[in-house]
């Protein structure tokens, strides 16, 4: 499910992400099910001492790895499906909230769906509500998107549905865009309604009354409090978008010797002063954007490959040897060449 690629803050260095909150239920349900879950996040990327970093994005390119990792070493060929079973409830969350305090349960839906970002972005749920309603497309046809992804997905939707409707949700279909994992009858044990495979897009059907139906935890004058919240989780996510931008585009400057702020903003479009503002209300700014790439590549570089310090420098951007010397000196303490030397002892 995960990548373990991350900046100081927790945050994703590239492609659609997934919320922190998703691999810890995962993880959750994998220890329930009593699989190596340390181990199937080792092999996905992600370090599981990571599993509760402050902002935690995960990488969506990875869930192939979470899942392959999870079938091989639980045996288990439905292992989406069991894993859903055994995940806790998404409970505690800003979206819950948002449930609550929404009027009914058709009120917090159709509001959650402007949200869905926030568990990932990958999700590009839509309801209909007529002939019946129904929940559509709620998967994206990402090539990284799985079978036991959904499934395992589909499983916590309905958990949470129940949460916030007080055991009154229920499924009446499933209709998923992918083949069986497993004998039918394990799926209706399961989700206790019809399920159906290979269609062309997701439906999860359910009662139109339960649109109408009032949770008796539903708080609505907090409604505004949790609105703003998710608006603030969401601008905290565009931001992140920026910076992912800028930082790909120092990376493709960087073999020139030639990364200025100048040249990122034309590439970007905007105003070097236009740049220099947004990043600076993210709270970094281009030169710490600029020596953060070129420590961690200068880092990877002398530790997993043979390449000539001369070479390093010029991939990192330096014009000098002796630049790149002090730069990397002030960041790790150690001069490159006995930073190599400590990382091939580690892993000979």
């Amino acid at each position: 499910m995960y990548d373990g690629r991350f900046d100081s803050s927790g945050k994703c260095m590239s492609g659609l992400t997934d919320a922190g909150t998703l691999v810890r239920l995962a993880y959750q349900g994998l220890a329930n099910l009593g699989v190596d879950a340390d181990e199937v996040l080792r092999r996905s990327g992600l370090d599981p001492q990571q599993l509760y970093q402050t902002n935690l994005r995960t990488q969506f390119s990875a869930q192939p790895r979470f899942w392959k990792a999870a079938v091989e070493l639980s045996g288990d060929p439905c292992i989406g499906l069991h894993l859903g079973e055994k995940m806790p409830v998404y409970k505690g969350q800003i979206l819950e909230y948002l449930f609550l305090s929404s009027a009914t349960f058709g009120d917090g839906l159709r509001r959650v769906i402007n949200y869905q970002r926030l568990i990932s972005d990958a999700l590009h749920g839509q309801l209909s509500e007529q002939p019946r309603p129904c929940l559509t497309s709620y998967f994206s046809d990402h090539q990284y998107a799985t079978s036991h992804l959904a499934e395992a997905m589909v499983l916590g939707l309905i958990k949470s549905f129940q949460a916030v409707t007080d055991g009154a949700f229920s499924a009446e279909q499933i209709v998923f865009n992918h083949a069986p994992n497993t004998d039918i009858s394990e799926y209706q044990r399961i989700f206790q309604c019809d399920v159906q495979f290979n269609a062309k897009s997701f439906q999860l059907y359910f009662a139109p009354e339960i649109l109408h139906y009032r949770s008796l935890s539903a708080v609505p004058e907090l409604l505004n409090l949790h609105m703003k919240a998710a608006d603030q989780h969401l601008a905290l996510l565009r931001q992140q978008d920026f910076i992912r931008h800028v930082r790909g585009h120092i990376a493709a400057l960087l073999e020139s010797g030639d990364v200025t702020l100048e040249r990122v903003a034309d590439r970007l479009e905007i105003t070097p002063r236009n740049l220099r503002h947004q990043l600076n209300t993210t709270n970094t700014s281009f030169q710490r954007l600029l020596n953060d790439l070129r420590r961690s590549l200068a880092r990877r570089l002398l530790s997993r490959t043979d390449e000539e310090i001369s070479e390093i420098v010029y991939l990192t951007g330096f014009s000098e040897p002796s630049t790149f010397y002090r730069a990397f000196k002030r960041w790790e303490g150690i001069t490159p060449i006995e930073y190599r030397k400590r990382a091939k002892t580690r892993n000979p």
